[in-house]
Formats: C-alpha cells, sequence, structure tokens
C-alpha cells in the first residue's frame, strides 16, 4: 500500500509537470559541453524530471537491496544461534537430572 501511494505522488507530480509545461509552450535552449539545442519547455521539465526520478530510484533500489542482504545475513546467523542453543539445552538437561539424582543421593546417605 505505501509503494502504491508513493507511485501515485509520484504520478501526480509528473502529471502537473506536463501541464505546467503545456502551459508555456516557449522554446528552451539548453547549451551542452559541445553543441546546444532549441527544446520546447514540456519536454525539458518532463525530462529533467524523469531523469531526476529514475536517479532517486537507483539509489533508492542499491541501499534497500544492501539492507535486504545485511537482513538476510542476520536471520542465517540467529537462525544458526537458536540452533545452538537448543542443542546446548538438550545436552545440558541430562547433566542436570544426573547432578539431582546425586545430590539425592547424598542427601539419603547423610
Amino acid at each position: 500500500m505505501k509503494s502504491f501511494i508513493i507511485a501515485f505522488f509520484v504520478a501526480a507530480f509528473f502529471i502537473l509537470a506536463l501541464i505546467f509545461g503545456a502551459r508555456n509552450e516557449q522554446v528552451v535552449t539548453i547549451s551542452y559541453f559541445v553543441a546546444q539545442g532549441e527544446f520546447r519547455l514540456p519536454v525539458v521539465l518532463a525530462t529533467v524530471f524523469l531523469g531526476g526520478f529514475l536517479v532517486s530510484w537507483i539509489f533508492a533500489m542499491y541501499h534497500i537491496a544492501g539492507l535486504k542482504l545485511a537482513l538476510r545475513r542476520t536471520k542465517k546467523r540467529l537462525a544458526l544461534t537458536e540452533a545452538k542453543l537448543d542443542e546446548t539445552a538438550v545436552t545440558d538437561e541430562p547433566s542436570k537430572a544426573l547432578m539431582t539424582k546425586q545430590s539425592n543421593e547424598k542427601e539419603v546417605d547423610a
């Protein structure tokens, strides 16, 4: 649901940028390092907005993937630790029972 709301807002901002650009039919001159071009304002706004969104999305996906990998490693480590803890608890129970039996025998003898 959260991703749907975010996608909705992104689409709404994109549409607002297009509407703003459609109302302004001016030609904009853009100078590159080597060349120069003339474009309509709606095309420039849409391209810049889409480019910024894609760059932000790529960085976000990189960080989200890193967090998911870290979570997966942590869950595996937790499962191993719990398995060791269960194994230790199972092996400790007979020794505790033996110690209790021995201590009961000592009490009887005394």
